[in-house]
This record gives structure tokens, sequence and C-alpha cells, in this order.
């Protein structure tokens, strides 16, 4: 029985860095809603230095987030539903910037922005109407549009010129995020969290059908 002590020992210490890692996540969570009120506050107040390094900060936590929830395991409806809201928030006070430092990006692409939003507009409409509250899929396709996204970003307030390749390159995987979401509302009848995507839904929908 001498396994017994090592195996409750290692049990403990497993127990304690989940729940470590859970508070990191959340902390990490909350400074990126906590801060987005400050970005916009930089971006209004023109203070492009500041306002660019506190944006590349916030998408670096939110790398460190999704890499310690894989790490750890470490999911909740709750955590899900603030990550989502965060990461709304940073690319809304994002778009502040856009408007205010580099509103000729918006001229130059105004159809391409145009269809972006309409989506954004149609896929959060249609999941209030379906669940009364916002999606909190994180699909991969979600997770390689908010790399692309912020790759875009991060040159385009770093760079002095826009970066419009970077920037075709995550509008159009965005579009395909957003499309798939728009999939998944009006096949799912519930809502529900960490969805991986269509691919992935109509696998596990043809194993259970196999069972």
């Amino acid at each position: 029985m001498r396994w017994v002590r090592p195996l409750v020992f290692a049990t403990y210490l497993y127990g304690g860095m989940y729940k470590l890692s859970y508070y990191i996540i959340n902390a990490i969570t909350l400074y990126r809603l906590t801060v987005t009120p400050l970005l916009g506050f930089l971006a209004v107040d023109h203070q492009l230095g500041l306002f660019k390094w506190l944006l590349a900060v916030s998408f670096f936590t939110d790398a460190i987030d999704g890499y310690l929830s894989r790490r750890y395991k470490v999911t909740s409806i709750l955590g899900s539903k603030l990550d989502s809201i965060a990461d709304d928030l940073t690319i809304t006070a994002a778009i502040v910037g856009i408007l205010v430092f580099k509103p000729e990006l918006i001229r130059h692409e105004l159809v391409l922005v145009g269809v972006l939003l309409g989506l954004f507009i149609l896929q959060a409409t249609v999941a209030l109407i379906r669940y009364r509250k916002m999606t909190s899929f994180h699909t991969y396709m979600a997770k390689i549009a908010a790399v692309s996204q912020g790759i875009f970003l991060l040159m385009l307030f770093f760079l002095p010129e826009p970066p419009y390749a970077a920037f075709y390159i995550a509008a159009i995987i965005t579009i395909f995020d957003l499309l798939e979401e728009i999939i998944l509302v009006l096949i799912l009848p519930r809502w529900q969290a960490n969805v991986k995507g269509l691919y992935w839904l109509n696998k596990k929908t043809n194993q259970k059908d196999h069972h």
C-alpha cells in the first residue's frame, strides 16, 4: 500500500494546479473585460502609442487564456460566456481604434466591411431569436479567425500603412466563421458552449446513429 500516499499527494497536487489555473484564466478574462473601456478612451483621446500596446497585451493574454484552458482542461459555462464577451469587447475597442487612427481602411474596403458587419448582425440576431442570448461556440474556425484578426489588427496599428493582404485573409476566414456559426445556430435546438464545428458535430451525430 506504499503507492497510496504518492497517489493521494499527486491527486492533491493536480487539484491545486487545476484550481490555480482556473483562477488565473478567470483573472486574465477579467483583465480583458476591464481594460476595454480604457482602450476606447485611449482611442478617442488619440493616444495611439499606449492604445496599440495595451491592445497587443489583450491579444497576448487571450492566447495564454486559450492555452491554459486546453492544457489543464479548465472549462465552464460562465468562463466560456465571459471569454466570448471579452473577445467581442476587445474587437469593438479595436474597431473604435480603426475609426480614429486608420479611417482610410474603412473607406477603401467599405463593401467588405459592410459584408462582415451584416453577417455579424445576422448571426447575433438569429442567436438571440433562437436562444435568447449570444452564442459561445468557440469553434476551431472561430479560433483561427481570432488569430488572423489579431495578427491583422496588430500589423495595422504598428505599421505605417494598412496591411491589406492581412485584412483580406482575416476577412475571408471571419466570413466562413460567421457562416458556420449561423448554420450551427439553425441546427442546434439548444444553446451549447464549446462546439468544435460543423464537421465534428456531424461526426458526433453519425457515431450516435451507429450506436
